[in-house]
Order: C-alpha cells, then structure tokens, then sequence
C-alpha cells in the first residue's frame, strides 16, 4: 500500500510541475558568440566582403603573405608573431575586466597563497 501511494504522489507532482510551468516567457539567453545569436529574432542578410570589413581585420594582408612563405623559416615566425600581436591588441581592447574583481596585495606581502 505504501508504495502505491508513492507512485501515486510522484505521479501528481510530476503533473502539477507540468501545470505550474509558466507561459512562454521570452528571457535573453546567454550566448557565447558561436553559431547564430538565439537572441535576435529577425534575420540579417551577410555583407559582401567591402573595404569596411578589410579595415575591421589589419592581419588580412599579413595571412596572405605568411600563405607564401616557407612554414616554419624566420621570416614564416616574424610575420607569424605579428599576427600574434596584432590579435593579442585586438583582444585587449575588447576585454574589460572590473577593477574590483582583481584582488592586488600589497607590496611586500606574501602572494604564494600560504596559510600562514
């Protein structure tokens, strides 16, 4: 008898969690950037590539160079680092990081993370 009672307790539950559920609600979904934004509801149509969108990358012309040279030769590494660099500003400027969130000690204290 008692395990018939379970059952039958979790069977309610389970329709009164279906009952419960709210209508549609159309929250912004936190997205990663990778495949199309679920937060957008129209459709955009893709630019052809323009002038504009040369400027937005500078490493365009510096990919097609390293494209002809020799992989892995100084001047293959030279245009390789400037790549690097350029990519690592790019990433710099957009990356904001509050100052609050990082914790700085003191200068002279211990920053091993020791329990002393």
């Amino acid at each position: 008898m008692m395990r018939h009672g379970f059952f039958l307790l979790t069977f309610c539950a389970a329709l009164m969690g279906c009952a419960v559920a709210p209508a549609q609600e159309r929250r912004p979904i936190a997205w990663d950037g990778l495949g199309r934004n679920p937060n957008r509801t129209h459709v955009t149509k893709q630019r052809a590539a323009s002038p504009a969108l040369a400027q937005d990358n500078p490493n365009q012309e510096r990919e097609r160079v390293l494209a002809t040279l020799r992989p892995y030769s100084e001047a293959w590494w030279a245009v390789h680092d400037e790549i690097e660099a350029e990519n690592d500003k790019r990433l710099g400027t957009k990356l904001v990081i509050c100052p609050r969130c990082v914790q700085t000690s003191p200068p002279g204290e211990d920053v091993t993370g020791s329990l002393r």
